[in-house]
């Protein structure tokens, strides 16, 4: 993303704390991901769009002191973030880079593993981007990506809802928020569903995918409302809902008994060999 393309979410303080909770829901996924990646203490790892450095500093913790992470963002206020929390977390060096993920760029050079979270689905046709990504890289660079599921989990929202939980529509409206808002950008909210066969068709090897739900619980819910608050002005504009709908919906859904929701997102984990 460019900085004339603005991130479609928010990238201030209280976005960081939004993609806080979003490291402590995907914690599990994350560090299966860096097990498939087989991080080791001296590799050169690139992550893209690297926020305010959620996944960075588990990255770092496997790093020792040879290694480098180079953690690359279209947002100069999350890198700042992100240089502020993460750098004491190991003795690997951590280096950001100011840019667009989609033009890639020197920083790319010499990286051993490139990795991603929650971030191919914000750039638009990104197949093309991962074709020119696998590329440039050296033939023994591992690469690995966990991207969220707005899609799939539906099904099962207008099943429940359909027979005896009209309790859930909260989590149908907002998931379908967050669907029409990345459409209406010309984004794919689903990704993660295609990437596999993407990176195959790029000439990707061992390709290995998983997809897994992510549960529903009070931080769920508050990452739900931060949500509307970053995105209220984008949604009205866009006729999604008007601010007044908004309200209301962040007022059910926080009037929702977490204990009995079923997952409103899942994640798919996708890891190759170039």
């Amino acid at each position: 993303m460019s900085e004339q393309r603005r991130y479609v979410l928010g990238d201030t303080a209280r976005a960081a704390r939004r993609l806080e909770i979003q490291d402590a829901h995907f914690g599990a996924e994350s560090e299966r991901l860096l097990d498939d990646l087989r991080l080791r203490p001296g590799d050169r790892v690139v992550e893209l769009g690297c926020g305010p450095g959620g996944l960075s500093g588990r990255i770092l913790r496997r790093l020792g002191a040879g290694g480098v992470l180079v953690g690359v963002d279209s947002s100069a206020g999350l890198l700042a973030q992100a240089r502020g929390t993460v750098s004491p977390a190991g003795p690997a060096r951590f280096e950001t880079v100011l840019a667009d993920i989609s033009e890639l760029g020197p920083w790319l050079d010499g990286a051993d593993v490139v990795v991603g979270r929650a971030v191919l689905h914000h750039v638009p046709m990104v197949e093309l981007v991962l074709g020119r990504l696998r590329a440039r890289l050296r033939p023994v660079t591992r690469i690995g990506f966990l991207e969220p599921d707005f899609r799939s989990p539906l099904a099962r929202l207008a099943y429940l809802e359909a027979n005896g939980r009209p309790d859930l529509a909260p989590l149908r409206v907002w998931a379908l928020a967050i669907n029409q808002l990345y459409l209406a950008n010309r984004l794919s909210p689903a990704v993660g569903a295609t990437l596999a066969k993407t990176l195959e068709l790029a000439g990707c090897r061992q390709v290995r995918a998983n997809w897994s739900e992510c549960r529903s619980d009070a931080l769920t819910i508050e990452n739900m409302c931060m949500f509307y608050d970053e995105v209220r002005d984008q949604l009205q504009a866009l006729s999604i809902l008007t601010g007044a709908e908004v309200q209301l919906q962040q007022k059910l859904l926080q009037a929702l008994e977490f204990d009995t929701l079923p997952a409103v997102w899942g994640i798919y984990r996708v890891a190759c060999a170039v």
